[in-house]
């Protein structure tokens, strides 16, 4: 056993085994991306930025249940509704506070008509806190801009739900 170990430090076989290691991954293709210019493939369940949601016609989805306000766990969603000339609710005042926010998905679970989502953005990293307050207005834009991705995951995640 002690030759055995003498051969081997002599040799240096930990030394050739750690070359060929090295070797072996050299010529495989990488895997690694180049971040800010390519992105990863993201799953259909990932909770990123708040988003509210409008109806094909334009008109906005959410009826002012309340029921996200309620099951948040973080208290970080404010709702204020009124009802509208034909007898429907709707809010005039939707606020979410991101920096209380844990991400947990219940909001977008307890909605019935799918309005508030969690989209699939997540660089918005900003400067001040204010700026992660996010009104309803800003919630609708997120809304505009990323409706065709966040319809896409409702579709593919909607098997399992």
């Amino acid at each position: 056993m002690k030759i055995f170990r003498i051969l081997k430090s002599f040799l240096l076989l930990e030394f050739a085994k750690a070359h060929w290691l090295t070797l072996k991954y050299f010529f495989k293709p990488k895997v690694t991306l180049n971040y800010p210019y390519e992105k990863g493939r993201l799953s259909p369940r990932f909770r990123g930025e708040h988003a509210l949601r409008r109806y094909p016609n334009g008109e906005e989805r959410c009826i002012a249940c309340k029921l996200c306000e309620a099951i948040c766990p973080a208290q970080a969603i404010t709702i204020e509704a009124e009802e509208r000339a034909d007898g429907s609710r709707r809010t005039t005042r939707y606020d979410i506070d991101m920096t209380k926010c844990i991400y947990c998905g219940f909001c977008e679970e307890a909605c019935p008509v799918d309005a508030i989502v969690e989209g699939p953005n997540f660089e918005y990293s900003t400067e001040t806190r204010e700026e992660l307050m996010y009104d309803k207005e800003k919630l609708m834009a997120n809304g505009d801009r990323w409706e065709s991705e966040i319809a896409k995951r409702l579709a593919d995640d909607a098997p399992y739900r």
